[in-house]
C-alpha cells in the first residue's frame, strides 16, 4: 500500500505537417509544436520522474546548418527543466537576433529545437543507472544525414543478453551492455544497411552522390527496417524513433503489453503512452484518438505521408491490467469505469468482514490513486444499504411509525478523509531506527471520526510490498483505536515479478511471495522451495520457448484466502492492537473489470512472451541464491 514503485515511461511524439508559417498565422507562434511537446510530456509527468528528454529534427536544412537538437535533464523536476532550457535557448536567440522575431523561416535557422519533428520522453530508471545519459531520448550520429537515429520507448526487453550477443556476432561493439542501447543499435545496424543498399542502386542508375540523399529519403523502407529489427525482441514496449532526414515511427509490441495512442489530422500526428493527454492538449474527443494496434508502427515519411504498417503479427491480446489499475491518469474514460467497477466487485466480501454492520464502519481510502475505487465501493455498499432499508420497512409495514421509518431511512454509509500524506516531509535520515519512526510519520490522520466499537474500511489500488503498510499506515490508523481495520487491494494479490517495464524484478520484494514462504515453514512443506530452485536450474540451458514457469508451485499448496491471512500476520505482528484484515481483489473480478486488458502476469504468472518465463524462473534462483541483481 502507497509503496513507490518506479514504473513504466511515458512517449510524446508530435509531427507537424504544415511548414511554421501555418502555425505562425493560425495559433500564433512558430513555436506551436514545442509547447504541445511541453503539455504531453507534463501530462504524463505520472509516468516518470527520474529524467526527461526532447529531441527535434528540422526538415530541409542546407549541409552545414544543424538540424538536430536534443536536451535531457535528471533534476528534481526534469520536465521543467527541460523546458526552462529550451525557453532559455529561444529567448537568448531572440533577443540577440532581433530581425528573426516575425521571420519563421529565419527563426528555423537560428533557434534550436525548433523544427517538424519532435520526440519526448519521461522516465522512470528500471535498466540502466539514473544518470543523464541513461535519459531518453538516445542518439546515435553519423554524418550521412538518413542514418541519425534518435530513440525513445516506454520498455524493457527480456532478451537483453541474446540481442547483445548477436551485435557482437555481426562484428559491432556496443558503448553500453543495456537494452536501450542494444535495440538502437540493432535498428541503426539495418538502417544502415538500408541505405548503404537504396545507396548503391540510385548510383547504378546514374545519380550523382549529391544527387543521391533526397532520393534516399524518398525511397527508404521504414516498415522493411523495422520488421528486420524486431524480428527476435522479446519484451512490452512501444519504441518510438526520428530518423535525421525526418521519417518518425512508433511500433508497439505484438501482445500489446505497453500502450500506445496516436492522433492525426491535416495539421499533425501525435502519438503518447496515454489518450487523455492526447484528448486535453488537442482539446479531441475520445474517439477521435486511436490506439495503435499491437504488432504495428504508425510511419510518417518526411514528406508527411503517414500509415499504419503490421510489422509483426499480433499475438494473444495481453495488455496490462496493473496499468489501468495503479499508473494511468484516471481520467481516461475506460479507466476511470474499470476502477470503479473493481471497487464494487469487492464489496460482496468487505460486507462479509464487518458482517453486514454499516452502522458501525467507516469507509476511507489510501492513496489518492485509490478514490475511483473507493467510489465504486461507496456505490456498492450504498446500494446494499438501501436494499437493507426497503426490506425492513417492508417487513415492517403494517407495524412500524413514522418515527421508526425516519430512524430506518437516516442509516447511511460513513465515509471519512482518513489520512492525509504530509508532501512536505521527508524521510531524510537513513539510519535504519530512527527512518522507520519518521516513515511512520508520514501521514497526517483525521481524529475523532473512528469509535472504538467502529470498524475501520481502506481500500488501497495495490498492495506490493507491504513495507509502507507495515511501518507506517496500520500503526497510523491503530491509532485511531478501531476495532478492526480492514484493508482492500483493488488489484489482486502481485506474485510474480515484471519483467516489461514496470521496476518489480525480484521476488523477495513482492509480500505475498514472503506470505507463501511463511506457509511452507509454518506447514514444514520447506522441501517444496528446494525443488523449485532445482526444476529452475535444470532449465537455465534451455531456449525461452522450452521453459515453464516453476515459480507457480510455491503457492500451490495454499488458497489465496490462506496467503491473505498470512500476509495480514506478517504486517500487523508489531504493536497493532486492532484485529487487521486484507483482503484482495479476485482475478475473476479483474478480467471483468477489465475485459480488454487481460495481461495479468503479475497476479497468475502466466506471461505473455517466452522470455518472461525465464526472467521469474532467474529471480528465484537469484533470489535463493542470495544475489541482490536484476533477472533480465
Amino acid at each position: 500500500m502507497s509503496d513507490a514503485i518506479k514504473h513504466e515511461c511515458g512517449i510524446a511524439h508530435v509531427r507537424l505537417l504544415k511548414p511554421l508559417d501555418f502555425y505562425k498565422e493560425k495559433y500564433g507562434t512558430a513555436f506551436y509544436g514545442i509547447n504541445k511537446m511541453y503539455l504531453i510530456m507534463e501530462k504524463q509527468h505520472n509516468r516518470g520522474q527520474d529524467g526527461a528528454g526532447f529531441a527535434s529534427i528540422k526538415l530541409d536544412m542546407s549541409p552545414g546548418e544543424r538540424y538536430i537538437s536534443r536536451v535531457r535533464s535528471v533534476t528534481q523536476q526534469p520536465i521543467q527543466d527541460v523546458f526552462e532550457q529550451i525557453n532559455e535557448r529561444i529567448n537568448t536567440v531572440l533577443v540577440n537576433n532581433p530581425e528573426c522575431t516575425n521571420d519563421t523561416a529565419l527563426q528555423k535557422r537560428m533557434v534550436p529545437y525548433l523544427g517538424e519533428v519532435m520526440l519526448g520522453h519521461v522516465r522512470y530508471g528500471t535498466f540502466g543507472k539514473n544518470s543523464v545519459e541513461s535519459v531518453h531520448p538516445f542518439l546515435r550520429q553519423n554524418n550521412w544525414m538518413h542514418r541519425n537515429l534518435i530513440l525513445a520507448g516506454n520498455f524493457n526487453m527480456t532478451n537483453v543478453r541474446h540481442l547483445f550477443k548477436n551485435l557482437v556476432e555481426i562484428g559491432q561493439h556496443p558503448k553500453e551492455y543495456t537494452d536501450t542501447i542494444t535495440i538502437m543499435e540493432r535498428i541503426g545496424h539495418f538502417l544502415d544497411d538500408a541505405v548503404s543498399k537504396v545507396y548503391k542502386k540510385l548510383k547504378k542508375e546514374g545519380y550523382t552522390k549529391m544527387e543521391c540523399s533526397p532520393l534516399i529519403a524518398e525511397r527508404l523502407n521504414l516498415k522493411k527496417i523495422l520488421k528486420k529489427s524486431a524480428k527476435n525482441w522479446d519484451g512490452g514496449y512501444a519504441m518510438a524513433g526520428m530518423l535525421g532526414h525526418g521519417d518518425s515511427f512508433v511500433l508497439r509490441d505484438p501482445a500489446g503489453i505497453r500502450p500506445a495512442y496516436y492522433y492525426m489530422d491535416d495539421e499533425v500526428v501525435v502519438v503518447a503512452s496515454e489518450r487523455p493527454v492526447i484528448q486535453t492538449v488537442f482539446n479531441v474527443d475520445y474517439h477521435s484518438v486511436q490506439e495503435l494496434p499491437p504488432g504495428h508502427a504508425i510511419i510518417t515519411k518526411k514528406s508527411g505521408e503517414t500509415k499504419i504498417n503490421k510489422i509483426l503479427e499480433p499475438t494473444e491480446r495481453k495488455a496490462c491490467s496493473f496499468e489501468r489499475i495503479y499508473f494511468s491518469r484516471g481520467s481516461d474514460v475506460e479507466i476511470y469505469k474499470e476502477r470503479k467497477l473493481l471497487g464494487k466487485l469487492i464489496v460482496p466480501e468487505v460486507l462479509k468482514h464487518i458482517n453486514n454492520d454499516i452502522k458501525n464502519t467507516v469507509f476511507s481510502f489510501i492513496p489518492n490513486t485509490a478514490e475511483t475505487s473507493f467510489f465504486g465501493m461507496v456505490e456498492s455498499v450504498e446500494a446494499f444499504l438501501n436494499k437493507t432499508k426497503t426490506d425492513e420497512i417492508l417487513e415492517g409495514r403494517r407495524s412500524l411509525s413514522a418515527e421508526k421509518v425516519t430512524q430506518i431511512l437516516s442509516q447511511h454509509t460513513r465515509i471519512e478523509k482518513i489520512a492525509i500524506k504530509d508532501v512536505k516531509l521527508r524521510t531524510f535520515i537513513t539510519e535504519d531506527s530512527s527512518r522507520d519512526d519518521l516513515v511512520a510519520h508520514v501521514y497526517d490522520i483525521t481524529y475523532g471520526v473512528v469509535k472504538k466499537e467502529d470498524n475501520l474500511v481502506i481500500i488501497d489500488d495495490s498492495i506490493v510490498r507491504g513495507t509502507t503498510l507495515k511501518k507506517s499506515i496500520l500503526k497510523m490508523l491503530d491509532r485511531l483505536s478501531p476495532k478492526k481495520i480492514v484493508v482492500v487491494s483493488s488489484a489482486p494479490q502481485i506474485r510474480y515479478p515484471d519483467c516489461y517495464g514496470i521496476d518489480m524484478a525480484n521476488l523477495e520484494g513482492l509480500v505475498a511471495f514472503r506470505a507463501a514462504l511463511a506457509l511452507l515453514k509454518d506447514h514444514k512443506q520447506d522441501q517444496l522451495i528446494d525443488d523449485v530452485y532445482a526444476k529452475c536450474k535444470a532449465q537455465e540451458h534451455l531456449s525461452d520457448s522450452e521453459i515453464k514457469n516453476f515459480v507457480k508451485e510455491i503457492y500451490s499448496p495454499f488458497s489465496a484466502d490462506q496467503i491473505s491471512s498470512k500476509i495480514a500476520d506478517l504486517l500487523s505482528r508489531d504493536e497493532i492492537n486492532a484485529e487487521v484484515v486484507i483482503i484482495f481483489q479476485t482475478i475473476e473480478n479483474l478480467h471483468k473489470a477489465c475485459p480488454d486488458n487481460l495481461g495479468d502476469w503479475y497476479f497468475t504468472g502466466n506471461y505473455p512472451t517466452d522470455g518472461g518465463n525465464r526472467v521469474v524462473n532467474q529471480a528465484f534462483i537469484n533470489f535463493y541464491e542470495g544475489k541482490n541483481e536484476r533477472a533480465y
